[in-house]
């Protein structure tokens, strides 16, 4: 099943290069016609007259007659791609301003919470160091406690046994 088709395609190309130029770029095909304008007028002939005869009425250089409604109809045609093609670079462009729009938003959100997030954490730096020398004052300021604690018990143990001894 494979080789046919490769083998097709070899006699196809080979029919073309004896009608014109053939060339491959990858998997590109160009193909450029030998005496394209001589198949264009022959393209157009009438019906009933054979190749032979619209070759030679086409003669050398003339052109035929150009029909006033078809190219009113071309540029008819043309007036409305134009409108068309207007239409869509205006909504393109209108796209894209909301894209940048919505981007220059992204980016200057991103911008403020960078900025809030640096402030805040020097804040919150900041309180840190004071918790801790808050923290180191109070445990200065609770040296004493044991010592009087000890204190306290010992009158406390005094205490007893005087009430002990008053009883």
């Amino acid at each position: 099943g494979r080789q046919l088709p490769e083998g097709r395609r070899a006699t196809l190309a080979s029919a073309l290069e004896l009608e014109g130029t053939v060339l491959r770029e990858g998997r590109l095909t160009q193909f450029v016609a030998n005496n394209l304008e001589r198949r264009i007028r022959l393209s157009g002939a009438p019906r009933g007259e054979p190749p032979a005869a619209a070759a030679a009425t086409g003669g050398g250089g003339s052109i035929p007659a150009i029909d006033p409604g078809a190219l009113q109809d071309v540029v008819a045609l043309a007036g409305q791609v134009a409108a068309q093609v207007d239409e869509l670079l205006r909504n393109v462009h209108c796209g894209l301003q909301a894209l940048t729009a919505l981007s220059v938003g992204c980016i200057q959100t991103y911008r403020d919470g960078v900025e809030s997030l640096g402030e805040a954490a020097d804040l919150s730096i900041r309180a840190m160091y004071a918790l801790v020398a808050r923290c180191e004052e109070l445990d200065r300021a609770m040296q004493p406690v044991p010592a009087l604690a000890k204190r306290i018990r010992d009158m406390k143990g005094t205490l007893e046994r005087l009430e002990g001894l008053c009883k």
